[in-house]
């Protein structure tokens, strides 16, 4: 299987595919100075600069989301989540014409769909009842998750070194849990319960990218999310204030720079470069809930993050390496 975290990844389809032709004619010098300088940063410490910064702004979305939950029900986050998402979408779909319209499989995108949207439900709802260090060092087991979804449901093979990072990883969560020693965490199980789902949507994605274009696959994500959890969000409607619009602007466009970033990261250099930077999600998300929240991560938080992390990072080395044996010299 491919890791989660593989090159040309499809888990972050915001940019991947996106054709030319959408691109903006006629940039700004000062527009055009900076992307030419950025071109011509070598690739590994470009993608480095671009996985640190997408850890960073995706903890400021969990941050800024953790925050609005206080006023505002996490279902509908979830919601505008998903609508701003979709605004930022549709310019692209109206200057590529119908063609990311066109699929077969309707039937994969639909459950897909639904598997997503009750796995965001859950996951804004965990964040609301965690810390963010806690949601951050849980969301690791996701590629996890994936590889166990690639064995069951792809017919991948279950190898040694895969079967022991599993069993590692998900020490790491009990770790973190603690079931039995300490008082159940209801937000951090259902966090959880969102990266086990995740991990299933994300072999789902895998097989959606063998026909699927990347910007057909985010459209109908979004497609499919912004009724779905706009249903859910309609049996706790509140309208937010001016404020609180303007937050979930800020929840869009953090998710969708993030995405972007990483996304750019992952086609610039190789995973085992990057993925270390990935570790960065836990310090930014424990010093954002230290700062703002007063959240102080426990030691058994961070044990397990470590723990949980280097299982993953084991997995992505050795599928790097297995996908470096399989391709032809």
């Amino acid at each position: 299987m491919q890791s989660c975290y593989g090159r040309d990844c499809e888990i972050f389809p915001f940019i991947v595919g996106i054709p030319s032709s959408i691109q903006r004619p006629h940039s700004p010098a000062v527009y055009a100075a900076v992307r030419h300088w950025f071109n011509a940063l070598p690739k590994a410490p470009r993608a480095i600069g671009l996985m640190v910064f997408a850890t960073f702004i995706l903890s400021v979305m969990l941050g800024v989301i953790r925050y609005m939950s206080f006023d505002l029900h996490p279902f509908e986050v979830v919601f505008f989540r998903n609508l701003f998402g979709l605004i930022v979408l549709l310019p692209l779909i109206l200057r590529t014409g119908t063609s990311p319209l066109r699929t077969r499989r309707i039937g994969l995108h639909s459950a897909r769909g639904f598997l997503q949207a009750g796995s965001m439900c859950i996951f804004f709802y965990g964040l609301s009842l965690t810390t963010l260090a806690k949601v951050a060092a849980l969301n690791f087991t996701a590629p996890l998750f994936a590889s166990v979804a690639a064995v069951l449901f792809l017919r991948e093979s279950l190898s040694f070194n895969r079967a022991f990072a599993l069993v590692v990883g998900f020490l790491g969560a009990l770790i973190i849990l603690r079931p039995g020693i300490a008082v159940l965490n209801v937000g951090a199980t259902m966090i959880l319960t969102s990266a086990m789902i995740w991990g299933i949507v994300l072999i789902m994605i895998k097989r959606l990218s063998t026909t699927e274009s990347s910007l057909t696959i985010t459209f109908y994500m979004m497609l499919y999310l912004t009724p779905l959890t706009f249903i859910a969000a309609v049996f706790v409607w509140e309208w937010p204030t001016l404020t609180q619009l303007g937050l979930l602007v800020t929840v869009g466009c953090c998710g969708t720079l993030g995405h972007l970033a990483m996304a750019q990261a992952l086609k610039d250099a190789d995973t085992t470069a990057v993925m270390p930077f990935d570790f960065g999600r836990l310090i930014w998300s424990g010093l954002i809930g230290f700062v703002f929240f007063a959240e102080v991560p426990d030691v058994w938080t961070l044990v397990g993050a470590v723990v949980i992390f280097s299982a993953a990072m084991y997995v992505a080395v050795q599928e790097s390496r297995r996908k470096e044996t399989a391709s032809p010299p």
